[in-house]
C-alpha cells in the first residue's frame, strides 16, 4: 500500500514548565447511601504541545477529574487539592472568574456531540459565540472566523453549512463542529473526553490526527480521556492509568506499552484484540469488577482481581512511586513485575476450530429500499448483497456508519422488508413467511443489540425480561418452570441467579449485555445477529463478552452475524468477513486472507485507520490516507469512486461486480 510511514508520538513541541499541574486532587460526592470518593489523590501535569492520555475502566474517575478542572461538578461535590493552571490555582478562584477561563483558556470536547450542541441554534452561531464573548468580535467578523474554523476542521463547503442545524450534519461533522468551537479562541488546554467513541475508525483517525496536529502547531496541551488503547498508542506522549479513583501507573507511552509496571495495566493490554496479529488465542480478561466506591477495601483496590497479590496487598494501600526512570507505579511488586515481563505478557493456548459445515443461512441479492416521499427516488440502503453463514460459524460484517450493516441484520430478522432477494434459513424462504411460521422463525433467529441499557425494559426485572419470551412462546408450563429456566440462563451467561430480582439500572454495562445475551438464548436459537454488541464497553468487559459469545458458540453450535466497526474485534471472533460501503459489498473473504492481503482499496484504507495498541508498531505503519466522510451514492459507477485513491474515469461509469479474484476471496473493483 502507498503511504508515508507514520510518525511516532514525539517529544512535546515545547519542553519546560508544565502548563497545568494537578496535585493530590480529591473529589467526593455526598449521596443518600454515603460518600462516594470518585477521585482519590490524583496528580499529573501536561506541558504545552504534549498529549497526555488518561485511561481506565468506566467509573474510575477520568471524566470527574476532567470536570473538576473546569469546576463543572454538581453541587454535592467536594473538591480538595490543587489545580495550578498558568500559575493560578483554579480551585481558589472566585466563581465569577471562571467564565473568562472556560472556552477561552481551557476548552472541552465532550463525548456526545449531539448533546453538546444546542439543537435549536445554527452551528455557525455556536462556533462564533465564544469569539463574541471572549474576544469581543462583531457578529459579521465572528461568522467569517467561524467559517474559517469549520474549514480548518475539514467540513466541506463551510460557507454554506455554517447555517445548518446540528441535526442536518452527520455524527462526524457534529464532532468537528464541537472541535471548531473548542479551538475558536486558541485555548492553551483542550480536554477531549472520549471524543471519538461513537465514530467510525476513519473519522476517528481524522479527528484525532487533527487534534494532535493542533497541539503540535499551536503548543496546546491536550488531555485525551479514552479507554481505547490503540488510540493511546498512536497519539499520546504520556499515559496515566487510573483504577478505582486512584492512579495505578504513569509513564511515557512507548515505555508503558513495552513494559507495564502494574498488573492492571498489563491486564488491559492483554485484553485488547490485536489487528496486527492473527487470531489463535482466547482473549485474556480481568475477571471481576472494580470495587464499590462507597465501600473501598483497606489495601490495594486492585488486589481482589490481581493474580500477583500477596498478603501485604490486602492490608496496605500502595502509593504512586517512581520505580524506573520517568516511570511511576502504585504496586508493591512493581519491580518484580518488571523482571517477570514474559510471565505477565503470556498468552493462553490457541482455540481449536471445527471443520467448516453447510450454510445455516443463505442470502442472495438482498436489497432494502426506503421511500423518501413523492417525487424522490428511493434510498437504496442495501443493494444486491449475497453471503452465507455456516452452522456454528461467525460472519463478520464491517463498514462505516450508514453502509447498511444494521439494515442487513434487521432484514434477516424480518424487521425490515426486502425490496428484492432471497433469505433462506435452514431450507425455508424467510421473505415469504407470515403468521405462525414467521413466529417460529423468530424463535430460531434472535438479536443482541448495541446498547444493552435501552434494549432492556427499565420497568421490568431481569427475571421478567428473560422470562417474557418463554411465556409468549409457551415454552414453560408454569411460573416455577419459568423461574428455573431463567436461573439456568443467567448462570449460562455468567450471572448469579439472584440477579433475576434486579432492574437494568442496578447492573454494570457488562452485566446488562450478558442479560441481553441471556434473553436472546431463552428461545434456544441457532442464529443470532450481534449488532455492535461490544462497541460501548470497556476493553476488559469487551474481552469477557467476546469470550462468552465464543464459549456459547462452541457449547450450543450457534451461528453469528457479528456487525461491528472495530476491525480488531472482528478479526478475533469472525471466521469470514464481509466489507460494505454505501449499501454494497466491497470485499468478502476468509478472515485470515482478508486481513493478510486485502484487495479492495476501501478495505485497505479501513485497516490503515485502525490504531494498534503498540507505539513501536504504530511508528512503522503508514498514515491513514482516507479523507472525508461517505457521500451520497453516485448516480453511476463505483460507489467508492469519490474517496478512492485509485479511481479512474472508467470507475465513474461502470459499476464493478463482486467477483472471485482468488479462491474464496471476492472483491468489487475494476482495477483487480
Amino acid at each position: 500500500m502507498d503511504g508515508t510511514a507514520a510518525t511516532a508520538p514525539s517529544a512535546p513541541a515545547a519542553a519546560g514548565a508544565a502548563l497545568i499541574e494537578v496535585e493530590n486532587l480529591h473529589v467526593s460526592f455526598a449521596t443518600p447511601r454515603g460518600t462516594v470518593r470518585a477521585v482519590d489523590g490524583l496528580s499529573w501535569n501536561i506541558r504545552p504541545g504534549e498529549v497526555l492520555a488518561l485511561v481506565g475502566e468506566s467509573g474510575c474517575g477520568k471524566s470527574v477529574s476532567a470536570l473538576a478542572l473546569l469546576r463543572l461538578l454538581a453541587d454535592n461535590a467536594r473538591v480538595e487539592g490543587r489545580i495550578v493552571f498558568e500559575g493560578r490555582d483554579l480551585l481558589q478562584l472566585p466563581a465569577a472568574a471562571l467564565p473568562a477561563i472556560r472556552g477561552r483558556d481551557i476548552a472541552m470536547i465532550f463525548q456526545d456531540p449531539l448533546s453538546a450542541l444546542n439543537p435549536v441554534l445554527r452551528i455557525g452561531f455556536q462556533v462564533a459565540e465564544p469569539l463574541r464573548i471572549h474576544l469581543g468580535m462583531s457578529a459579521p467578523a465572528a461568522k467569517r472566523r467561524a467559517i474559517e474554523l469549520l474549514q480548518r476542521v475539514g467540513i466541506p463547503d463551510a460557507a454554506r453549512r455554517v447555517d445548518d442545524y446540528p441535526h442536518q450534519l452527520s455524527g462526524g461533522m457534529r464532532q468537528r463542529v464541537v472541535i471548531a468551537t473548542a479551538i475558536a479562541c486558541n485555548p492553551r488546554l483542550i480536554i477531549a473526553d472520549e471524543p471519538t467513541t461513537a465514530l467510525d475508525v476513519t473519522l476517528q483517525a481524522q479527528i484525532l490526527g487533527l487534534l494532535r496536529e493542533l497541539a503540535r502547531e499551536q503548543g496546546i496541551a491536550l488531555l485525551l480521556i479514552t479507554h481505547n488503547l490503540g488510540i493511546v498508542a498512536r497519539y499520546a506522549d504520556r499515559v496515566s492509568v487510573m483504577y478505582a479513583a486512584r492512579m495505578a501507573e504513569e509513564g511515557p507511552a512507548a515505555a508503558l506499552f513495552a513494559r507495564p509496571l502494574h498488573p492492571y495495566t498489563a491486564g488491559l493490554l492483554r485484553a485488547v484484540p490485536r489487528l496486527d496479529r492473527p487470531r489463535g488465542t482466547r482473549l485474556d480478561t480481568i475477571e471481576g469488577a472494580p470495587p464499590d466506591l462507597l465501600d473501598l477495601p483497606a489495601g490495594c483496590r486492585f488486589a481482589p482481581r490481581c493474580a500477583w497479590r500477596i498478603e501485604a496487598c490486602t492490608q496496605t494501600l500502595p502509593e504512586l512511586k517512581t520505580v524506573a526512570p520517568r516511570r511511576s507505579s502504585a504496586c508493591l511488586r512493581a519491580l518484580e513485575l518488571d523482571e517477570s515481563k514474559a510471565a505477565i505478557s503470556a498468552q493462553p493456548s490457541p482455540r481449536v476450530m471445527d471443520a467448516a459445515t453447510t450454510p445455516l443461512l443463505q442470502v442472495r441479492g438482498l436489497s432494502v429500499h426506503y421511500d423518501r416521499g413523492r417525487g424522490q427516488t428511493p434510498l437504496r440502503a442495501v443493494s444486491d448483497v449475497s453471503f452465507d453463514v455456516p452452522r456454528g460459524r461467525t460472519l463478520g460484517l464491517v463498514g462505516e456508519s450508514g453502509c447498511g450493516k444494521t439494515t442487513v441484520g434487521r432484514a434477516l430478522l424480518r424487521l425490515e422488508t426486502a425490496a428484492a432477494g432471497n433469505i433462506v434459513f435452514d431450507g425455508a424462504e424467510v421473505t415469504q413467511l407470515s403468521g405462525a411460521t414467521l413466529r417460529a422463525y423468530r424463535r430460531g433467529a434472535q438479536v443482541v443489540f448495541q446498547d444493552p441499557y435501552h434494549a432492556l425494559n427499565p420497568r421490568m426485572t431481569l427475571g421478567a425480561i428473560i422470562g417474557e419470551p418463554l411465556r409468549v412462546h409457551r415454552l414453560v408450563a408454569d411460573a416455577a418452570a419459568a423461574r428455573a429456566r431463567v436461573n439456568e440462563l443467567l448462570q449460562q451467561v455468567g450471572l448469579s441467579p439472584d440477579m433475576a430480582a434486579r432492574y437494568p439500572h442496578q447492573l454494570s454495562g457488562g452485566q446488562r449485555q450478558r442479560a441481553g445475551i441471556a434473553r436472546a438464548l431463552a428461545l434456544q436459537p441457532s442464529f443470532i445477529v450481534c449488532d455492535e454488541p461490544v462497541s460501548a464497553l470497556d476493553v476488559s468487559i469487551q474481552a469477557q463478552i467476546v469470550n462468552l459469545l465464543e464459549d456459547l458458540q462452541r457449547e450450543l453450535g450457534l451461528s453469528y452475524l457479528f456487525i461491528a466497526h472495530d476491525l480488531a474485534v472482528v478479526r478475533h471472533i469472525a471466521d469470514r468477513v464481509l466489507v460494505m460501503y454505501l449499501g454494497r459489498v466491497m470485499e468478502m473473504a476468509d478472515r485470515d486472507a482478508l486481513y493478510a492481503a486485502p484487495l479492495h482499496p476501501y478495505t485497505q484504507l479501513l485497516l490503515e485507520s485502525v490504531p494498534v495498541p503498540d507505539p513501536a508498531v504504530e511508528a512503522r505503519r503508514p498514515q491513514p490516507r482516507i479523507a472525508g466522510e461517505a457521500p451520497a451514492a453516485p448516480a453511476s459507477g463505483c460507489v467508492f469512486q469519490g474517496r478512492c485513491p485509485r479511481a479512474t474515469v472508467e470507475c465513474g461509469s461502470v459499476l464493478p461486480p463482486l467477483r472471485e479474484i482468488r479462491p474464496g476471496h471476492h472483491a468489487a473493483c475494476l482495477k483487480l
